[in-house]
């Protein structure tokens, strides 16, 4: 939904259009009732599987009806609009949001409780983060925030500034700063990716100033920014330019736009409490079939990797990949309709998924992996 520019035109338009996988075929959706913008807004799935969209230039928020295609509003009480904000689904099921466009509080915090519907102070960061002056000057740019195992919030500021959001206690502390780098100016996140790593740290991107290049990679293990590998063309790029994705192997994929498309493989690994765990097994499955599997944990401790209101890519939710024992080839499966998508749910729930047509038969095992991290396989015999 929506999109801030057409041919490098700033349109901020309230097109948008749903894809059936099956069908391999679009629809077009129009935008919630009175709406004139989307633009370049956030969205996130709540859960209770409901697509939630914000409309970039109000307060306006709107739940998305699947089965007639038609919106809900919602959203009551959002103390600034929506423009540049991120949005992240905590363990309780609430959003968090910093704000970006409230210069009578240049520290607030919010909290979207669907159950309500409607919107409540999650406290102050106690620094500034986005780049919002009390005048209402300034670019109103802010960072990534990422769901940590551990149960904290990491949010990166436009400022140089971080701070970390307790969600079990509900309050903030400061993080580190970004470095002042000599010569390059105090880098920050004036928009740009983070991600969720296997062993709990978050990769951000950061470059200085607003729209500024370089761009410099770092990670935060929950106390320090630690400075890592800059992609090949990190030198001609502002942190906006960059998108990440968490992949089932527990790489990240980087993309700027441009046709050098990077992964990044990190050092540390995840620790055994936070794995997946199948509950049943081994499996009998027939090439083309659809099951389902029931276990744990299958949402994994964190949404996945974040931007803020341009670009959402969560991967809070259970893969299933076969692997073949004489082959050793990785066949990953159609997986839908998860009883949860909420992160650090310990419940027992279950997915469903399709075994390929084209799958390697013979003996193989189950797996199901979030966020890259997979859980203990299963024995299998495909027919």
């Amino acid at each position: 939904m929506g999109g801030e520019y057409n041919s490098c035109v700033a349109v901020w338009t309230t097109q948008g259009a749903i894809y059936d996988p099956l069908g391999n075929a679009w629809t077009s959706v129009a935008p919630p009732n009175g709406w004139t913008t989307i633009g370049d807004a956030q969205s996130i799935v709540l859960p209770n599987g409901q697509y939630m969209l914000a409309n970039c230039c109000t307060k306006q928020q709107a739940l998305l009806n699947l089965a007639t295609i038609t919106w809900t509003a919602t959203g009551a009480n959002k103390a600034d609009i929506n423009d540049e904000e991120g949005w992240t689904l905590l363990p309780d099921g609430s959003v968090l949001t910093v704000d970006a466009n409230n210069p009578a509080n240049l520290t607030n915090s919010e909290r979207y409780l669907p159950n309500t519907g409607g919107w409540v102070s999650a406290g102050g960061t106690i620094v500034k983060l986005a780049d919002t002056n009390g005048d209402n000057s300034g670019s109103h740019e802010m960072g990534p925030q990422v769901l940590r195992p551990d149960g904290t919030v990491f949010a990166a500021g436009a400022t140089g500034a971080t701070a970390i959001y307790d969600t079990k206690h509900r309050f903030w502390t400061v993080g580190p700063s970004f470095p002042n780098v000599t010569g390059q100016g105090q880098f920050d996140v004036a928009d740009g990716p983070a991600s969720i790593l296997p062993d709990g740290n978050v990769l951000v991107a950061a470059s200085p100033g607003v729209f500024q290049k370089p761009t410099h990679m770092f990670e935060f293990d929950g106390n320090t920014l630690t400075r890592v590998a800059d992609p090949p063309n990190a030198q001609n790029q502002s942190s906006y330019f960059g998108f990440m994705v968490a992949l089932p192997t527990g790489e990240i994929l980087f993309t700027t736009g441009s046709p050098d498309i990077e992964i990044y493989s990190p050092a540390g690994t995840f620790k055994e409490p936070w794995r997946p765990t199948i509950e049943q097994g081994p499996f009998t499955l027939v090439h083309g079939e659809t099951y389902q599997v029931y276990g744990r944990l299958f949402n994994g401790r964190s949404g996945g990797s974040a931007y803020g209101d341009d670009y959402q890519a969560a991967t809070n939710y259970p893969l299933v990949r076969i692997t073949n024992l004489a082959t050793g080839h990785v066949f990953y499966c159609r997986t839908f309709n998860p009883d949860s998508i909420t992160p650090t749910n310990n419940g027992r729930v279950n997915t469903n998924f399709t075994v390929p047509s084209g799958i390697e038969l013979g003996d193989s095992q189950v797996e199901v992996v979030t966020n890259g991290i997979p859980s203990r396989a299963k024995a299998a015999s495909v027919m």
